[in-house]
């Protein structure tokens, strides 16, 4: 039977490694994501059941669960060297002759590979018998940081390297060397969401995706969506209780003759390696390449710096050696930064979404890195205040990691220099509330977070979100619409609206209409906790909703608290007392609170059933909720906890009565069974739910 089970589990390992492998490496996916998540589901469910089988390279081990207490410093077993930089075509011709293209040296038919230089983080690779074992930083190139549990969560690194069909078998012990990179796309999303929160923007892909590899809860690297493309591949040997490369050019020409055929070799083995590279018989073919994509590099969907330029022979490579830095069979042609005047027509104010505003310059158009650009984001007014840009200067401007425009100063002033620095503004430029700045943010917000009609839309999705008050059927689109149409403004509108006015938009029927309606009369029943989450309370998300409304139990009763009685409930800090206090001293607030209770919301922690005790079952118990449960959220699970009489708990210790476990359970579930403590699956607990009931 349980070699029935392995096989059946290594069956499916290996059609999610071909669908992961297709997915992220080829971009060529050859199922639908509802049939990859389904056997991820059955997979999930079989380990589940027997956890005694799972293996480092299954798909569910990816992401670790708990936080490392810091990264240790691994020496490498073959030294990383930097490359060496050539700005122009003469510089490039004399590291050519020098590295044998005068006639010294047999550089083959085919001398040089010329490889489109990614903006990233230099990362070391170990597999032993094709599992993925360990990963390093470049760290000085001697000494790197362990980074294997971050590295395990980018998709487009295989955890196992399939043996078959390969006409090279794969070797005991292989180091992969490569760059760790962030998409374009990732990047910009993760700015904007980093200034919605009023945090410090990322200067540019590569130190976002570098600090994302270096963080010590690999859960945070797993949400930087992070990609990985390899280019070098080591033989190496197991020594004296080290792995080492006893002989570099053994080594390398074991796997490859040139450095082509080692690319070649690495896309075999299940490896993403750069689709932008050629193979160059001639210098000329190799500047040729330079000035290509020195225009077509923008249109990738990855930060380019240059082109890195490699003698193609293994044995030629191992004959010419390092420098004390750098090796003298590469070099890499670094495109120069393009910087451009233009003069400033206007600053603009852009408010985003959570109410930060941000001063924008508005410029003479200016053609810049292939774009033609006529905004860019002055980020804060502290930078605004620094670089001093007035309306009329003339100023420098170049795309950050040539991509986001950036004011780098001034210039010249205008012919008509304005008198006084820009000045941040004190009132809100949409709705006209005073502006407010956190301690410890640069952000400049306003301070109407209700009313403010550049925040609605945001506002308005968060209030009918799963979390907060679960209003099925009135999504994003739907609100989009009904604020175009002029039908709602605040989240009090929401339980104005009518049927009618709902089935006269796109795409919604009467049937519809009166699901979506039904869905908000339903939420007006929702506990006090879930107000408080949908209300956007600065700090207060569903934990601290809880221990809000818990002592006070209606709303009127937490209006009127005071910080220091905030405080003295566990679990609740200044910070989040302060925002409280804040948040209900508000006008706005006052109004819609008024509303809501005309407009018959329940604002009492009673009714909507969320926490309506349904049993005594798990009275007095404590119990962990950890990894991704197949149906059910972790707010979901520990809601039933409460609604059972238990308490929810963050660790595991030996009071703890069970542990809930789902997918990528991590160290929570090793740490139960350590100590013995019971772990159930998500069909288990709630059976037992069930059969106490």
């Amino acid at each position: 039977m349980c070699e029935d089970v392995a096989k059946q589990l290594e069956q499916l390992k290996s059609q999610l490694a071909i669908h992961n492998y297709r997915y992220y490496v080829l971009d060529e996916p050859s199922i639908t994501d509802a049939e990859y998540d389904d056997l991820y589901k059955q997979l999930v469910a079989l380990e589940a059941q027997h956890p005694e089988l799972i293996t480092p390279d299954s798909p569910t081990q990816r992401v670790g669960d708990t936080p490392r207490e810091g990264m240790a410093s691994v020496p490498h077993p073959i030294k990383l060297y930097s490359l060496s930089n050539v700005f122009n075509a003469e510089e490039l011709a004399e590291w050519a002759r020098r590295a044998g293209d005068d006639g010294s040296l047999d550089l083959g038919e085919c001398p040089y590979v010329a490889e489109l230089k990614l903006d990233g983080l230099a990362v070391s690779l170990l597999y032993h018998n094709g599992l993925l074992v360990r990963a390093l930083t470049r760290g000085d190139g001697t000494t790197g940081e362990d980074i294997t549990a971050n590295v395990r969560t980018i998709h487009s690194i295989p955890l196992k390297i399939p043996v078959a069909p390969c006409e090279i078998p794969v070797p005991e012990w292989l180091e992969v060397r490569g760059e760790v990179v962030m998409p374009i796309t990732s990047f910009l999303a993760l700015n904007q969401r980093q200034e919605e929160l009023g945090q410090k923007l990322f200067a540019n892909p590569r130190n976002a995706g570098a600090g994302a590899v270096r963080q010590l809860d690999p859960k945070m690297t797993a949400a930087r969506n992070l990609d990985a493309y390899l280019y070098d591949a080591h033989r190496l040997a197991f020594i004296g209780g080290t792995v080492e490369n006893p002989n570099l050019s053994e080594s390398n020409e074991a796997l490859a003759a040139t450095h082509w055929q080692s690319l070649e070799q690495l896309a075999t083995w299940g490896f993403k390696v750069n689709p932008v590279r050629k193979a160059c018989q001639t210098l000329s073919n190799v500047e040729q390449f330079i000035s290509q994509w020195d225009h077509d590099r923008h249109t990738l969907d990855v930060a380019s710096d240059g082109i890195v330029i490699k003698i193609n022979s293994l044995a030629v490579q191992d004959a010419l050696g390092f420098t004390a830095k750098s090796p003298r069979w590469a070099t890499a042609w670094k495109y120069p930064p393009e910087v451009k005047t233009t003069v400033v027509k206007a600053i603009e104010l852009s408010l985003g979404r959570t109410g930060v505003i941000t001063p924008v310059a508005i410029l003479e158009p200016v053609k810049l890195a292939g774009t033609t650009v006529q905004r860019a984001s002055l980020h804060n007014f502290e930078e605004l205040a620094k670089k001093d840009v007035r309306v009329g200067d003339t100023v420098r401007v170049q795309k950050a990691a040539e991509i986001i425009p950036e004011v780098l100063g001034v210039d010249m002033r205008g012919p008509e220099p304005q008198p006084q620095p820009y000045v941040a503004p004190i009132l809100c430029p949409a709705c006209g509330a005073h502006t407010h700045q956190y301690e410890g943010e640069v952000a400049l917000r306003c301070s109407n977070p209700l009313t403010c009609p550049a925040q609605q839309q945001l506002r308005l999705e968060h209030w009918v979100s799963r979390n907060a008050l679960d209003i099925a059927g009135v999504g994003s689109a739907l609100i989009e619409q009904l604020i175009a149409a002029g039908h709602i403004h605040t989240p009090a509108d929401l339980y104005r609206l009518t049927v009618d006015q709902l089935a006269t938009l796109e795409r919604m029927g009467e049937k519809s209409a009166q699901n979506a309606i039904a869905a908000i009369e339903a939420s007006k029943q929702q506990p006090l906790h879930r107000l408080l989450v949908a209300m956007g309370i600065r700090h207060v998300g569903s934990e601290a909703a809880l221990l809000l409304a818990k002592p006070f139990g209606n709303l009127a009763a937490l209006a009127n608290t005071t910080v220091e009685e905030l405080i003295a409930i566990d679990g609740i800090g200044p910070k989040v007392a302060d925002s409280v206090v804040a948040f209900f001293t508000l006008p706005q607030t006052q109004m819609l609170l008024d509303e809501l209770e005309i407009l018959g919301l329940n604002l009492t922690q009673q009714g909507g059933g969320a926490l309506e005790l349904l049993s005594n079952a798990l009275e007095g118990q404590s119990i962990v909720v950890t990894g991704t449960l197949p149906t059910l959220s972790r707010e979901q699970a520990e809601t039933l906890i409460r609604q059972h009489g238990g308490k929810p708990a963050s660790s595991v210790s030996k009071k703890t009565a069970f542990v809930v476990a789902g997918e990528a359970a991590g160290s929570k579930l090793t740490k139960a069974e350590a100590l013995g403590v019971p772990v159930l699956s998500e069909a288990t607990f709630l059976e037992c739910l069930k059969n106490r009931t």
